[in-house]
């Protein structure tokens, strides 16, 4: 970029650029200072404080909301006439805590172990071999046997 800072008095810019193989774009974008690192953004005037932010919480995890979506927490507390925020706000506080998932307990189910067959003497294991092999056309298979 010296080279070309130097040069392009004489040449121009474009030509310089030109003969250096250098995009114009890119010669003036490392010309702007670097911005590094989050931009600080302010917080905006109507967000919750962390302690609201912490009471929708202690809703959520209270026992009898344990198992339900936010949408059905929002709705459950509409009907007791209690206004904490909305329903996607609640999701937004789940998700910065990491608990954006499925609720419920899921059912693992055991990882399927393939039988091994082994045989110790002679006429004990009977298989068969279906084992596809390639064909010498594309998108074919034979089976052999």
């Amino acid at each position: 970029m010296q080279i070309i800072d130097k040069t392009s008095a004489i040449d121009g810019i474009e030509a310089t650029c030109a003969a250096l193989g250098v995009c114009r774009a890119t010669y003036y974008r490392r010309r702007l200072p670097a911005t590094y690192g989050p931009v600080h953004r302010p917080r905006p005037p109507r967000a919750l404080s962390p302690d609201e932010t912490r009471a929708v919480l202690d809703v959520l995890h209270e026992d009898r909301f344990v198992d339900l979506a936010p949408a059905q927490v929002y709705a459950t507390l509409l009907d007791e006439k209690r206004y904490l925020c909305s329903e996607r706000t609640m999701y937004r506080i789940l998700a910065a805590h990491g608990e954006v998932r499925e609720r419920r307990a899921q059912l693992r189910h055991p990882r399927y172990a393939a039988p091994e067959l082994l045989a110790t003497a002679p006429n004990q294991l009977w298989s068969w071999d279906i084992t596809k092999l390639k064909a010498r056309r594309r998108g074919r298979t034979t089976t052999c046997t």
